[in-house]
């Protein structure tokens, strides 16, 4: 699942319904037997036979069943059918809609996509690429070796080094520029591989020394580091990896809504509460859309200009149109705004913006 694969699905809007399909199908927790009876009693009520039906044959003939959950998109009548297995759980869910259901996978986008990860030492690097909890892709870079070799016997003149000190200038040399050529080509990995935040891991001298010789642009992206060895195992690096930046995550995350709370006070640069972020994401003054993980709000759609509002109106203030139920406006929303190139970020157990509604928005202005 990408980005490219995501705004395919956000630019998709169809003459007819759209079934959205996420299935948690994680191993550990029950057998492929056991998901197909919970996705047969999840499809039961839909009045969509030709999408069900092609649901229940990809479960049947084309999932491996090693993924941890599956999200599927389905328009039967135009032929449009889309399958992304994830390496992360989700909740399973079955919605109808004009467009793809999108929200659980800007959540997934926002917490789990685009980490790098780079273990240091005094020699090299070894580079990771994580996305959706899955390994992506990586690479090893590899330096001069450190060696502890003299270069001639101690000085006996006076003001001269010694050779254990013109050996430690030498060693402390060769570790620099080790340092910088692993930095430079991480750079390179991070850029090709589209990576969003960076974690650093290695001992606390090795993780200062490579850090200083990142780019400053990929320095304001590092989230976090944490201490490995350098034979770690793929998958201890990726826990350890989805651990701190997890935790990263929420330390962000907090800040993100002391801002939005602090800006809307002062009705500059935020608003919160539906109503409010509703209308700036109408007018495309909203740069990022913060919402509580489950928050699924009634609003009213003017089938004219496409005006979103928390209470129904009698006619458009826009366009003088008449106004639509939807069951889930924060949806709409989150479409619209990652359509529009803004953010999403959705938020996991923040008591902060609960208390205040629920939703808000940065401002662009």
């Amino acid at each position: 699942m990408t980005e490219l694969e995501l705004q395919e699905l956000l630019d998709y809007k169809a003459e007819h319904p759209v079934l959205s399909v996420y299935l948690n199908t994680d191993p550990a927790l029950g057998s492929s037997d056991v998901y197909k009876l919970k996705l047969r009693s999840k499809l039961k009520e839909v009045d969509l036979k030709d999408d069900v039906s092609v649901v229940e044959r990809y479960f049947d003939h084309e999932y491996d069943w090693a993924g941890r959950s599956v999200a599927i998109f389905s328009c039967a009548a135009e032929d449009f059918f889309r399958a992304f297995p994830l390496a992360v759980s989700v909740r399973s869910r079955v919605r109808i809609n004009p467009r793809p259901h999108v929200k659980p996978l800007a959540d997934l986008l926002d917490s789990y996509g685009g980490y790098g990860v780079v273990i240091s030492d005094k020699q090299g690097a070894r580079l990771f690429s994580f996305h959706l909890g899955k390994l992506q892709e990586q690479e090893g870079y590899l330096g001069e070796n450190v060696r502890q070799t003299k270069h001639g016997g101690g000085s006996q003149a006076a003001g001269r080094r010694s050779g254990e000190a013109g050996q430690t200038y030498h060693t402390e040399g060769i570790t620099k520029r080790n340092m910088k050529e692993s930095a430079d080509f991480a750079a390179q990995f991070f850029a090709e591989n589209q990576v969003r935040r960076v974690l650093i891991g290695g001992t606390d001298d090795n993780i200062a020394q490579f850090r200083t010789q990142l780019p400053k642009s990929w320095q304001s992206l590092i989230v976090g580091t944490f201490p490995i060895s350098m034979g770690a195992s793929h998958d201890e690096v990726m826990a350890r990896a989805l651990e701190i930046g997890e935790q990263a995550e929420a330390h962000r995350e907090a800040r993100i809504v002391e801002t939005l709370i602090t800006n809307a006070a002062k009705e500059r640069g935020g608003v919160i509460g539906l109503g409010d972020t509703l209308r700036a994401v109408h007018e495309g003054r909203a740069q990022t859309l913060v919402i509580a993980k489950g928050y699924r709000p009634d609003g009213y759609r003017c089938q004219g200009c496409g005006y979103m509002t928390a209470q129904k109106l009698e006619v458009c203030p826009f366009c003088e149109g008449e106004f639509e139920h939807i069951s889930d406006a924060a949806e709409q929303a989150v479409s619209r705004i990652l359509r529009d190139g803004g953010e999403v970020e959705v938020l996991h157990d923040n008591d902060r913006l609960i208390e205040n509604g629920k939703i808000g928005a940065l401002l662009r202005y």
